[in-house]
Order: C-alpha cells, then structure tokens, then sequence
C-alpha cells in the first residue's frame, strides 16, 4: 500500500484521470478474453471498475475528500452517458421515424411487456421476500425498488424511487440499486450475444432483414454543398447534447425525460434532419463512433467504480437473486413475446430488448454483435416507452407496498 500512499499524493484531478485510463486500459484488455465465441467487451471496464471500486473507493475518499471523489464520478459517468447516448441518437436519426412508424405498435407493446414483467416480477419478490426479512416493511420494500432500478439500469427509475420513498430510506434504494445493476449491465450484454449462437442464426441474412424493413428516411442529399462548422461535426454535435441536456431536465410531477432521454430525443431530430439550411448538423461517421464508444466506456468506469463500493459495502446473497430474476425473467418474457407474437426479426427483436430494458452497455454490445448500427433505431424507438414505463412502475409499486 506504500506505493498506492505515494500515487495518491499526487494532485486529485491528476490521480482521477491515472483511475480512469488505467480501469479503460485492464478492462478492454479483460472485455478480449472470449469463451465459446461469448466476450464481455465493454463491459469488461465496467467489472474492472467494481473491483477498482471495492478495494479503493473508501481509501480514495479518505485521502481525497468523499465529496470530491463522489462528484468526479459522477461527472465523469454523466459525461459517458451524454457521448453515448447523443452519438447513438444521431446515427439511429435518418432511420428512426420511418422505422417507429411501421413497427410504433410493436415497440409500445414490447416495452410495455417487458417493464410490466419486471414490476410484477419485484411485486412478487416483495410479497413473498418480506416474509423472511428482518427488515421493517418500509425500508425493505425501498431496497426492493432499488433492485428494480438496478436490474433495469435504469437512472429514472432509481430517481424515482427515491423520490417516491419516505426520505429515511433514500439510502435503502441506492444500496439495492447498486447490488442490482451489476448484474443488470452483464445479463444483458451476455444475453444478446448468447441468443444468436442459441439460434444458430445467420447474422448476414438478419443484418439484410433489417435493412429490408428499416424505411430509410434520409431526405435526398442537395446538389448544394453544405457549409461544414468544423471537420469532423463536433460543433452540431456538441450543440445538439447542450439541448438534450436542458430537455432532459425540465420536471413535471416528479417525471422527466433525464439526461438520456433529453439527448436521446433531440439528437434523433438532428440526425433525422441532418441539416440546418444551408448547415450541415450531422457529424462524421468516423466522430460517431469513437464518442459512442468512449461515452460508454466512461459511463461504465463511473458507474462502476461507486457500485463497487456499495456492492461491498451492502451486499447480500438474496438481493443478487432478486436482482437476477428481476433482470432474467423480463428479458426472456420480452424476447418470446417479439418473437413469436409481434414476429418482429431478430435482430429488431434484440434491438427493442436492449432498449426495453434501459440497457446502454448491452446496446454496445449488440451493435458489435450484430455488425450493424441499424439496431440502434430499435433501441431508441422502444427505449423511450420504457423509460415512462419504468418510473410509473417504482411509483406505483412503492404506493402498493
């Protein structure tokens, strides 16, 4: 620990960035390793940064000030999210409303599906759960809707929750959230890579599916040159987030669209549009991909890193099963029913799964999966569904229990 003593003397910002890069650097190495065609990916960062978390985060913040460490990770998670969440906006854009607006009942339905199972899912945990709890009524049932929000990965959800509970127990929810979105992130990210090697399916012929029933919206390009603002787009893309970012937080009646969804919506518009007059708002292909995968990678580390530390902190063996449960039964529910009921194809399918389960990692994964960045209007179109759903959910389940 001497040497660890001796990094932390250096300047806080300084060391947080060493935590970031290096957490980046072991978990692509880790994300590599491939079982049986089956790899973690990005979201190998994210167990990197549980672990970076469980050991250090109370050494960091002893040293460093729990204030300082706390908000560096935030901002640096907030960041993630807004690069990822903006860059899958734009790309899903000149796909997105013709693609909702064939398959609009489906992908209501689906997350509808989907979010309903998981609520019932943690209603039964909790009907049948606090029957062996020690805990008093309230507080279990506020670690209970934490799990939900956990097993989701879902940020609304947990803000609504807390929200929802007696501020006594605001603290109860984060801890469920934190044990739950461990596996929430990986179950998903495993999932929609495990189902296409179940299935045995030919990822050419589903990538020509999709782009078969995908209606391209893309307006026809001008003959008109359009001015370009920089080389690389990142002046309508940075304008495009600052919008999202204040859509996002306006309220009413403890619901908003959050950052995610406020960057979400007004990122599809501008990709949809893909110009301003004369003035081309559509980044390069190039920029999109790097700021989407750099967004998730930071989102990751800086989720990670505080899960880290509540996992070991609070975690016991029964709220990991409820987590799994409330992650797994939704997800196979929400795929039988697009399959074999609104027959939508698979990689669709897969597409309004990562989205009706709030998922941005597992997203990320599909994407390298599937091959494709088609899947992206999938997620974008159901995600926001969801994202109502999921909040309506905690509040309600709170107000039952």
């Amino acid at each position: 620990m001497e040497l660890f003593n001796g990094i932390l003397s250096i300047h806080g910002v300084t060391f947080l960035m060493i935590s970031v890069l290096a957490v980046a650097a072991l978990g692509y190495i880790l994300g590599r390793v491939t079982i049986k065609g089956v790899s973690l990916g990005t979201a190998g960062v994210f167990l990197i940064a549980l672990v970076y978390g469980g050991v250090f985060y109370d050494k960091l913040s002893d040293e460093m000030g729990s204030a300082f460490v706390t908000n560096s990770l935030k901002i640096v998670e907030t960041l993630g999210l807004v690069l990822f969440v903006s860059s899958v906006g734009f790309i899903a854009g000149p796909n997105f409303f013709g693609n909702f607006k064939k398959n609009f009942k489906s992908y209501v339905l689906l997350a509808i599906m989907i979010i309903l199972s998981a609520g019932l899912v943690c209603a039964g945990c909790i009907k049948i759960g606090s029957n062996y709890s020690d805990l008093e009524s309230d507080k279990f049932t506020a670690i209970m809707a934490g799990i939900l929000s956990g097993a989701l990965t879902s940020t609304p959800g947990l803000s609504a929750a807390k929200e929802a509970v007696d501020e006594n127990y605001t603290d109860s929810v984060a801890v469920g959230s934190g044990i739950a979105y461990i596996f929430g992130v990986i179950g998903v990210v495993l999932f929609v890579q495990l189902i296409p090697k179940i299935l045995k399916a030919d990822m050419a012929k589903e990538r020509e599916f999709l782009k078969s029933n995908a209606q391209n919206a893309k307006k026809a390009k001008s003959d008109k040159k359009l001015i370009e603002m920089d080389s690389f787009g990142l002046m309508p893309f940075a304008i495009a987030a600052v919008i999202g970012i204040i859509v996002g937080s306006f309220k009413y009646k403890n619901f908003s669209l959050s950052t995610t969804g406020g960057c979400l919506l007004v990122c599809l518009i501008f990709g949809h549009f893909g110009r301003a007059g004369s003035i081309n708002i559509m980044p390069k292909d190039t920029t999109l991909k790097v700021l989407r995968e750099l967004g998730l990678m930071l989102f990751l580390i800086g989720s990670g890193i505080k899960g880290g530390a509540k996992f070991v902190d609070d975690f016991e063996l029964i709220y990991l099963l409820y987590g799994m449960l409330m992650t797994l039964i939704p997800m196979i529910i929400g795929f039988l029913f697009a399959k074999y009921v609104l027959k939508l194809n698979l990689l669709n399918t897969l597409g309004s799964i990562t989205g009706g389960m709030t998922s941005t990692p597992a997203l990320g994964t599909l994407i390298t999966t599937a091959g494709t960045e088609d899947v992206a209007a999938a997620y974008a179109a159901t995600y926001p569904i969801a994202l109502i759903s999921v909040v309506l959910t905690e509040q309600f389940i709170i107000m039952l229990f």
